[in-house]
């Protein structure tokens, strides 16, 4: 199943499945909302009441206001070695708030006060279920399902210091969408293998497979749920392939008015302008 939250005419949002051209209401004011129900595979799939097409349709962030937001920094071999670093022996994780979120073709805000506004695509992990300490099983019926999440970052704020939530939590710049697709649409399942990319308007930037991945979402989620209960709604982002703008020679960052789209096979894209604070 495709999942996906929408904003409507009278200024709400709504949770809705994608079913081919019409999306299908789910009764529930928004994705995260509708993920708390331990029945919502089961009320996704017997819902019947179209509510629009998926032509024109604004996506909002697939879960709009997610508790937990954990990202994932140094995860494909291609980055780690093109960011001139060893292979980690436990992932490096890091936050973002729900402020940092937009929708899959909203605006992409640069903040004035960066001059090194770089791209990271990245497959998200939704939760489904609430999981402390999961293992094996219990961490793969977690999963809720995958989305396209791009952790714009502000590298010059990143590396002010050896934390990087400051580079990576400035309001507006994180899409997050278009739709949640759940395991079994996927090839590889909880552990998918799908092709990702980035283009700058139109040019490919970055491109690789999440097979590449050192910390499958499985193991992301035995790691995290060990620290604290991981609830639906919840995101995992976990990390960005090789041909981040940074690692270039010279550098190369975000511009005002380039379009930016981040793509995963069976996912969908964002397709985002960016545009100056």
């Amino acid at each position: 199943m495709r999942l996906a939250t929408i904003r409507t005419l009278e200024g709400t949002t709504r949770a809705v499945r994608v079913e081919d051209d019409v999306l299908v209401d789910l009764g529930a004011p928004d994705l995260g909302a509708f993920l708390a129900d331990p029945a919502w595979t089961e009320r996704a799939a017997a819902a019947t009441e179209p509510v629009r097409e998926v032509r024109g349709a604004a996506f909002a962030p697939v879960v709009p206001h997610p508790g937990k937001i954990v990202c994932v920094g140094l995860n494909y071999r291609t980055h780690i070695l093109e960011m001139g670093r060893d292979l980690p022996e436990y992932p490096t994780l890091f936050s973002k708030v729900a402020d940092t979120l937009v929708g899959a073709n909203d605006d992409i805000v640069r903040p004035p006060e960066t001059d090194a506004f770089d791209w990271e695509c990245e497959l998200a992990v939704v939760i489904g279920t609430p999981v402390r300490r999961a293992r094996g099983a219990d961490a793969e019926r977690a999963i809720a399902g995958f989305a396209v999440l791009n952790d714009v970052t502000c590298r010059d704020w990143q590396f002010r210091t050896k934390e990087w939530l400051q580079g990576k939590n400035w309001e507006a710049t994180t899409p997050l969408g278009p739709y949640l697709v759940t395991p079994d649409e996927l090839a590889g399942g909880v552990r998918p293998s799908l092709e990702i990319s980035t283009k700058i308007d139109g040019e490919t930037v970055q491109q690789d497979t999440t097979a590449d991945l050192l910390f499958d979402p499985v193991a992301l989620i035995e790691y995290v749920s060990t620290m604290v209960t991981l609830r639906p709604g919840d995101i995992i982002s976990t990390g960005t392939p090789g041909g981040v703008g940074h690692a270039r020679t010279p550098p190369r960052y975000l511009q005002p008015g380039q379009v930016l789209t981040t793509s995963i096979a069976g996912l969908g894209e964002c397709r985002n302008t960016c545009v100056a604070g």
